[in-house]
């Protein structure tokens, strides 16, 4: 079950529930019983290859294929 973060603005709490994804709206009391609170936007950590090993692992440029930013354009 996915865990939100919420922050209470009468307190300054910050607090995680768990709670179904359908629910992830719906308001939140903070353990200190205030009922103002916000749901904070949650940053993702991911984890993977180094950008030096990653950067080993690309194609040499110039080359065909497509992809990119632009669609296989050049963006400049």
């Amino acid at each position: 079950m996915p865990r939100y973060e919420y922050r209470c603005r009468a307190c300054g709490t910050t607090f995680e529930l768990s709670r179904p994804m359908a629910e992830s709206s719906a308001p939140a009391s903070c353990p200190d019983g205030h009922d103002d609170t916000v749901k904070l936007l949650s940053t993702v950590a991911v984890t993977g290859a180094s950008s030096s090993a990653a950067s080993s692992a690309r194609p040499p440029s110039g080359g065909g294929g497509g992809g990119g930013c632009c669609g296989g354009g050049c963006c400049g």
